[in-house]
């Protein structure tokens, strides 16, 4: 057991199932589906990678989080597995944004600096506000921390695509947009990797508790064991 669960697990951290996780989850499930459709029309306007990179990264994330909701209340076993999945799906998504921006720089197309600014600010307001409900829940089961990882590299894409936005209107260029989505892709690549981990890890101890808890089982139903409590 961790040193902090050996001071109470429920020290700092909320219970993943009561009702103001539940309520967290829909709030971010609506803003998530928002923004998606809100940077996949100025993406496409403003030629952005980055920004049409975050759209898509906010349309996992509300999917993400209807999946949590789903969950929620289940055995840690089928939590740890759709963790897993979802790990899986970030470090995928994680692939993609890198290949997006390899091909966003052999077309060569430089984004609208100030569309980028201007809705890259409104994502980032928006996640902020989202990271803020989810704090609470940061350090829980491998599918509490997959929601939380996933808010946080949100807000920090968000906060890099502002500063991508001033280096596009200062350099002219389209390397800024696609610098900053292959950063983004490298982050949604190694959160799915760490997710997944936890989700083995929690899984394979899950399996273990199951297995003690049949030999044991096994062990009080044994014919010594009866006739000794004859």
């Amino acid at each position: 057991m961790s040193r902090n669960c050996a001071h109470g697990c429920s020290h700092g951290i909320a219970p993943a199932t009561g009702p103001a996780y539940r309520h967290a989850l829909w709030i971010a499930l609506a803003v998530n589906a928002v923004m998606a459709m809100v940077e996949i029309v100025f993406g496409h306007r403003g030629d952005s990678v980055a920004l049409l990179a975050d759209a898509i990264d906010f349309l996992g994330d509300a999917v993400n989080y209807g999946l949590a909701l789903w969950v929620l209340g289940g055995a840690l076993a089928w939590r740890s597995r759709l963790a897993l999945g979802k790990g899986a799906v970030m470090a995928a998504y994680g692939v993609f944004i890198i290949g997006k921006a390899l091909w966003g720089a052999w077309l060569g197309t430089a984004p609208q600096p100030l569309t980028m600014g201007a809705i890259g600010l409104l994502a980032l307001a928006a996640n902020l506000g989202v990271a803020v409900l989810l704090y609470a829940w940061r350090e829980g089961d491998a599918n509490m921390r997959a929601v939380w990882l996933c808010t946080r590299n949100d807000a920090l894409g968000n906060a890099a695509i502002v500063l991508a936005a001033l280096g596009v209107l200062g350099s002219g260029t389209m390397w800024p947009d696609l610098i900053v989505a292959a950063i983004m892709g490298a982050l949604a690549l190694s959160a799915g990797l760490q997710v997944m981990r936890q989700a083995r890890s929690e899984m394979a101890g899950g399996a273990q508790a199951e297995e003690a808890q049949g030999h044991t089982h096994g062990h009080s139903h044994s014919p010594a064991a009866q006739g000794h409590n004859h």
